[in-house]
């Protein structure tokens, strides 16, 4: 893809002006939420009911897998969708779509009082824009992921496999897994550098072409998670990106919030851990 994408058109951005009573707005991506990570959920579960931010926003892959809408009453689903109905009622919540849970729907939105957030969002707080995106969609050096992921974003392919019973999706999203951890084990043991057509072990965003949407809508700033490489650095002079962390208390302690107040970003510990 490399040059020609980069040529490409910029993609349409939403706006979204934080009300100026907002004293802060907290940023999570990547938890993969799933019945096999409880302590994850706990934490994830915990910092929602506890935090002292106006606003939670959810930048992609809340959920390791979400097949449709129709998922929402199964029995850890529901169990998510309730935490974050009761989180709504004292905060803002918003969520953008993942490379895991881009078929997240308006029953789903609604039910759980989400507010949708369009890849990308350009969020202007306290007079700043930051320039919000799940990051995927910038990784541009994982190829066959974009072709994959061009595909699997088309109406028509959507509404063919939400047209699938629930069962044979889930079962496909599992397989579909289950393939690319294995493609990823074999080149990695070849000692290639590929990545896998979900996007997981993925190329970090071009920096070019990050640098190329700040510039043309004037922020100075941008965040997003999907690469699993937390840290804030410098993309060319004037332009900052901060990396959203991924979520993992189970097998490992990793989980982290990135909070933004008028006096800029901080890092944090989710509350009550």
């Amino acid at each position: 893809m490399g040059e020609a994408a980069r040529g490409a058109s910029l993609p349409a951005f939403f706006e979204f002006t934080a009300p100026t009573a907002w004293r802060a707005v907290d940023f999570i991506s990547d938890l993969h939420l799933c019945e096999a990570m409880p302590a994850t959920f706990q934490a994830w579960e915990r910092h929602l009911r506890q935090t002292t931010a106006d606003a939670v926003f959810i930048l992609g892959d809340l959920f390791e897998v979400w097949v449709g809408d129709d998922a929402r009453n199964r029995p850890f689903e529901r169990r998510c969708v309730d935490v974050l109905a009761h989180a709504a009622s004292h905060c803002q919540l918003a969520f953008m779509a993942g490379n895991r849970d881009f078929l997240v729907g308006a029953t789903l939105l609604r039910e759980a009082g989400l507010m949708a957030l369009p890849d990308p969002t350009v969020l202007s707080a306290w007079g700043q824009p930051v320039l919000l995106s799940h990051g995927d969609a910038l990784c541009l050096s994982d190829t066959p992921y974009q072709a994959f992921r061009r595909e699997v974003r088309s109406p028509a392919w959507q509404s063919a496999f939400l047209a699938k019973p629930l069962a044979d999706r889930l079962a496909l999203a599992a397989e579909m897994r289950r393939a690319s951890a294995q493609r990823w084990q074999a080149e990695n043991a070849r000692g290639e550098r590929r990545f896998g057509l979900d996007g997981d072990d993925a190329a970090d965003v071009d920096p070019a072409e990050a640098v190329r949407w700040m510039h043309a809508l004037g922020a100075a700033e941008m965040v997003h998670g999907h690469t699993h490489r937390p840290g804030s650095e410098v993309l060319a002079p004037g332009f900052k990106r901060h990396v959203l962390s991924d979520w993992d208390l189970d097998s490992a302690h990793r989980a982290e919030v990135l909070r933004l107040t008028r006096r800029g970003f901080e890092r944090l510990r989710p509350t009550g851990i």
